[in-house]
């Protein structure tokens, strides 16, 4: 593979985050997987120096939408390009009052909600029983909350992320049901992708940006409100993305890429 067509750093663009124009391009490739094409042609772009592989979540149009999400190819092509370690901006809803609209959430655990997707790349002969006890690696957690605050940015860490299958928010009933269970945001695609990163020896974080209240909060706010306040969490996540990824070229200081060794049966 040509050095232009890979890179050590992923980066998977959510809601808002899909264009690679974003940053210096450097190439475009296109990944065929056993899972089928990923959500978008790969963009290799350039983050200060450092080569990073750009793919927006739910293709660039915003077509695809959270519970059809071809998770597995996506993780999959990353890989195939030498990525090593994945950034997840994503938008997310809160479920706490103190997490308000255009604050940072780095979290450290999560909430399966979903009911109806695909979980692992182990479903063959072989069989994977991999730890999720501590889901994001510890080492970009605090790389990017550091950058985070560095920039002046409100940002919750730890915190707990609850993944609902979507389309479809939640009703105040369940999202009433999420606060008492301890999550304090909510969103549809950290399920499965932050598995199979796992599953891949990826290491990843997302990088959770709150648009608004969720209905448990009874405090309702117009599209427009909701796309502004979106706009400026584009703007506040590629700032940290500017910010940590140059550091994450270093050697990493986790056991991510180790995570097989006691999981395969």
């Amino acid at each position: 593979m040509s050095s232009k067509c890979s890179a050590e750093i992923g980066v998977i663009g959510g809601s808002g985050f899909y264009d690679p124009g974003m940053f210096e391009p450097v190439s475009e490739v296109k990944i065929h997987t056993p899972f089928g094409p990923p959500s978008d042609i790969i963009s290799v772009v350039d983050i200060k120096g450092v080569r990073a592989a750009f793919l927006p979540r739910h293709g660039r149009k915003h077509s695809i939408p959270p519970h059809m999400i071809n998770y597995h190819a996506n993780i999959w092509a990353l890989r195939d390009l030498g990525v090593r370690r994945i950034l997840a901006p994503s938008a997310v809803g809160s479920l706490r009052e103190e997490v308000k609209p255009g604050d940072l959430v780095i979290p450290d655990q999560f909430i399966d909600f979903t009911k109806n997707r695909r979980y692992s790349f182990y479903d063959g002969a072989v069989v994977g029983h991999f730890s999720m006890a501590d889901p994001f690696c510890p080492d970009m957690n605090r790389r990017v909350v550091e950058c985070a605050r560095r920039l002046g940015f409100s940002v919750h860490s730890p915190a707990c992320y609850v993944c609902i299958e979507g389309p479809r928010f939640s009703t105040r009933a369940e999202s009433k049901m999420f606060r008492s269970w301890g999550a304090d945001i909510i969103g549809m695609t950290l399920i499965p992708e932050v598995v199979l990163a796992r599953e891949a020896g990826i290491c990843y974080t997302t990088v959770a940006t709150v648009t608004d209240y969720d209905v448990w909060a009874d405090k309702p706010v117009t599209a427009q409100e909701v796309v502004e306040t979106l706009k400026s969490n584009v703007e506040k996540a590629k700032k940290v993305l500017y910010g940590v990824v140059p550091g994450l070229a270093e050697r990493r200081e986790c056991a991510c890429e180790r995570s097989s060794e006691s999981a395969l049966v």
